[in-house]
């Protein structure tokens, strides 16, 4: 059962010259500033989320609002939990507009990684609202195709929680299963003791994106096969 109506947020990206230079790995400050002051302008960051109870649990499925997940991991992940957070974040289509138009390749690489560290810290800025919001000291999420548990078919129920507010931020997800605009993350954010990263499940060792290493003995726990 759905307990307050979707919110939408307009978020304030906060990117660093020195977080930049540590990802990028360029030296020059004036450089960075160039591609900041590029880049910035045409952040977008927005985000819709919703308050959502948990209606009923299988062996590995899960029914919210109504709608049925098909997991092992995120039904064990929201074992004993009474509310999650099911959200779509994005930053627009102005910066990928501009990564799309722009000659210089190397500055077209760059300005899409910023693209990146933005989204990223419009993530982080929803996770602590929400945290503040209902005094949660830890919230773990899980995003469709993160794992093969979890794939990324499941999209479309994800989506169809949000009742085409998705559509309030400007994105939309496409017959192939592809979120415009392209920097855009969606998920299910929910309560947990600990911090759980998809990273703990998942073997591909070659990630830029990977938080955690690889549990073996995790992957025990939550029965998956290798």
């Amino acid at each position: 059962m759905r307990t307050m109506a979707t919110k939408t947020l307009q978020i304030t990206v906060s990117l660093s010259i020195e977080e930049i230079k540590n990802k990028l790995r360029v030296v020059d400050p004036g450089q960075i500033q160039h591609l900041l002051e590029v880049a910035h302008p045409l952040i977008s960051a927005q985000a819709v989320h919703e308050v959502c109870s948990i209606d009923e649990e299988f062996e590995d499925t899960v029914v919210i609002d109504g709608i049925r997940f098909s997991s092992q991991v995120l039904r064990k992940n929201l074992d004993g939990v009474e509310k999650v957070f099911p959200y779509i974040v994005t930053i627009g289509s102005r910066l990928e507009d501009e990564v799309r138009n722009c000659a210089d390749l190397l500055e077209q690489y760059y300005i899409d990684i910023i693209g990146n560290l933005a989204l990223i810290n419009a993530r982080n800025h929803l996770e602590e609202y929400l945290r503040s919001l209902f005094s949660m000291a830890c919230l773990s999420y899980m995003s469709p195709g993160s794992l093969s548990d979890w794939p990324i078919e499941e999209q479309k129920p994800l989506f169809s929680l949000f009742k085409g507010a998705e559509h309030s931020i400007g994105v939309h997800l496409t017959e192939n299963l592809l979120m415009i605009p392209r920097k855009t993350v969606s998920g299910i954010y929910f309560p947990s003791e600990v911090t759980f990263y998809s990273c703990q499940l998942c073997q591909r060792e070659e990630c830029e994106g990977r938080k955690a290493k690889y549990s073996e003995e995790l992957a025990k726990q939550y029965k998956l096969k290798e």
